[in-house]
């Protein structure tokens, strides 16, 4: 009985001491920002920061979404002396951030908490690496998918697109379904095979310019690539879609706005009958109540996809750097990941969450379609960084802008890569 005593007060005397120590800790509020995508989204992460307070009771975060200019705004603040603490960080600004000099250095941090970049899949490891150093840990994956409206294809007695990437379309296989699929009545297009090949020239056309053997930048990103054959033909060709006319299958952005209705909807709809969009589609898609389907891109002679996300990292001047790492790590953890990935908004980042025995994890059949299973490896096997992350800003704006004048505008494609060349390869040199 003394014994039992003895175990009783002790047991009290701990549950004392630890409680004593939580309140002896310093209570610190974190200031943390990032974008709205939807509210889906950012309820999303609402959710993942309770937990992360929960788990750390002397933090609490406050999180500001923002609309709009958001690396301006970023920029604004930090000049000011009045940044948050942590932030999404876009991959695409996450090396000029650096070189200002604004970004907190993680590298010991990440090195302390035994981390290590083997861990995470190719794609973000280039993203995160600057030399050496850490200055933001990444978030999740996303990349570019074919999605698709099943009824439609059923309809057609058509076979599903593959999700397997070792059966993927060519791009010829590809364009004859998309004429199938489109359908016209009284000289008017009420059913097009596909949209969204030019939904974000800067993030989709390295996919067609890689699947045809061509490279965006040299491997050092001093000079733009696009003027090689295999480049050109892939715009050309992805141009024949839709701006051209010669295949009429694809609807133009003009299209889409006098329908009133958005890519998801023109989709669930019937009005298109496939939809190339990035994978953080899936979430608002699974919720419209029709059979989504899901698979890899067509390829031209090799199946390529691109890869990035937004990073999280912490502001250089921040009052508290141990607790912005503890929010920054918890944000690229697999118990944060997990629950926006299940939501199908996310890919994982991780190289063991793509392994068999722990897809189930993450994997939610009331999102995913069964057939997505088949997609996986095309994430660790077949994805490369988006060139984005890597090329300065101004050089991707440009190529941006000329890619108008090309598949807009209908200008000739040797006269339009040429001029990209001249405007783009001094701002590569010189970075």
């Amino acid at each position: 009985m003394k014994k039992k005593r003895i175990s009783l007060w002790l047991a009290i005397f701990c549950l004392l001491l630890s409680s004593t120590v939580v309140m002896a800790q310093e209570q610190v509020t974190l200031q943390f920002m990032g974008w709205e995508e939807s509210p889906l989204e950012t309820q999303a992460v609402l959710n993942g920061l309770d937990r992360f307070m929960e788990l750390n009771p002397h933090i609490k975060v406050e999180y500001t979404p923002v609309a709009g200019e958001y690396d301006a705004k970023l920029l604004t603040m930090m000049a000011g002396n009045a940044a948050p603490d942590v932030f999404f960080m876009e991959s695409g600004a996450y090396r000029e951030f650096v070189k200002r000099g604004t970004l907190l250095n993680l590298s010991e941090y990440f090195k302390r908490d035994g981390l290590e970049i083997e861990e995470f899949i190719p794609i973000a490891q280039e993203k995160m690496l600057i030399g050496d150093e850490v200055y933001g840990l990444s978030s999740c994956n996303v990349s570019p998918v074919l999605l698709y409206n099943k009824d439609i294809f059923d309809e057609a007695g058509i076979a599903y697109p593959p999700s397997n990437p070792d059966e993927a379309w060519t791009w010829d296989e590809f364009v004859d379904v998309t004429r199938e699929l489109t359908i016209e009545e009284n000289g008017r297009t009420v059913q097009y095979g596909v949209y969204g090949l030019r939904i974000d020239w800067g993030h989709l056309f390295p996919v067609w310019v890689k699947s045809n053997g061509g490279e965006v930048f040299n491997e050092d990103y001093t000079e733009l690539l696009l003027d090689s054959p295999e480049a050109k033909e892939a715009l050309v060709e992805v141009r024949k879609m839709f701006v051209d006319y010669e295949h009429g299958v694809c609807p133009t952005a003009t299209n889409l706005e006098q329908t009133g209705m958005s890519a998801a909807q023109m989709l669930q709809t019937g009005r298109i009958a496939m939809l190339v969009d990035g994978s953080w589609a899936i979430q608002e898609l699974a919720t419209m109540g029709f059979p989504l389907g899901i698979a890899v891109m067509p390829k031209f002679k090799e199946l390529v996809t691109i890869g990035q996300a937004h990073l999280h990292s912490a502001w250089e001047k921040t009052d508290h750097p141990e607790e912005a790492w503890k929010l920054v790590k918890y944000l690229s953890s697999r118990e944060y990941q997990t629950n926006l990935i299940r939501e199908g908004l996310w890919l994982p980042n991780r190289m063991d969450m793509y392994e068999d025995e722990n897809i189930d994890d993450w994997f939610n059949p009331e999102v995913y379609p069964e057939e997505f299973r088949k997609a996986v490896p095309l994430f660790t096997e077949y994805g490369e960084l988006w060139s984005g992350v890597i090329a300065p800003s101004e050089a991707m704006d440009i190529i941006n802008e000329e890619l108008d004048n090309f598949f807009l505008d209908r200008q000739d494609i040797d006269e339009v890569i040429d001029r990209m060349k001249r405007r783009v390869d001094p701002i590569l040199q010189n970075q």
